[in-house]
């Protein structure tokens, strides 16, 4: 039940932020002269937990709602890069942890009505502070060390505000039977 392409418009190029408008033609042959699709890298983000049980967040400020927040550790996968791989750069380079075990957990879409990519959620247990955050040139964040029970509060409190955050943590809940 694809959907057939006629033509596409890039109306923003950018590696974070790329914008398309498309024609395409249905099954069952009606034309949709213009759906509008932003083309994202894939991402990824993990419940991290320290060797000592604590879950490590990072808080920053995010301009587009204005607010500082607390998050999962994650981002964009690289070109060339594995989820797998995506993940444990990104552990690494916004907490300084390594950990000794990261499991895949799931791969949901946000909003596949407009944005045309995946996030891979994981859970990484065993962290040891190993190195420096090395973060981007865009990025003021501090990691908060939170207990378990404080994470499933907040998601059950809705204070997890990050949705794709949201949905990690509760499958990072369910995999270590605490929901």
């Amino acid at each position: 039940m694809k959907w057939n392409v006629l033509s596409s418009e890039y109306l923003s190029e950018h590696p974070y932020f790329t914008a398309r408008k498309d024609k395409c033609e249905t099954p069952e042959g009606e034309i949709i002269q213009e759906y509008f699709v932003v083309e994202l890298p894939m991402s990824v983000c993990a419940v991290a937990l320290a060797e000592s049980g604590e879950v490590l967040m990072v808080k920053q400020y995010r301009h587009p709602i204005e607010e500082t927040i607390l998050e999962l550790p994650g981002g964009f996968v690289d070109k060339g890069e594995t989820p797998d791989t995506a993940i444990k750069r990104e552990l690494s380079e916004e907490t300084g942890y390594t950990f000794s075990d990261i499991k895949f957990l799931a791969k949901t879409a946000a909003n596949p009505g407009v944005l045309n990519n995946f996030t891979c959620f994981y859970l990484a247990t065993g962290g040891k502070k190993t190195t420096k955050q090395k973060l981007d040139l865009n990025e003021f964040l501090v990691v908060e060390n939170i207990s378990m029970q404080a994470l499933k509060t907040m998601l059950l409190e809705n204070k997890i505000v990050q949705s794709l955050h949201a949905n990690c943590a509760f499958y990072a809940l369910r995999e270590l039977g605490l929901l």
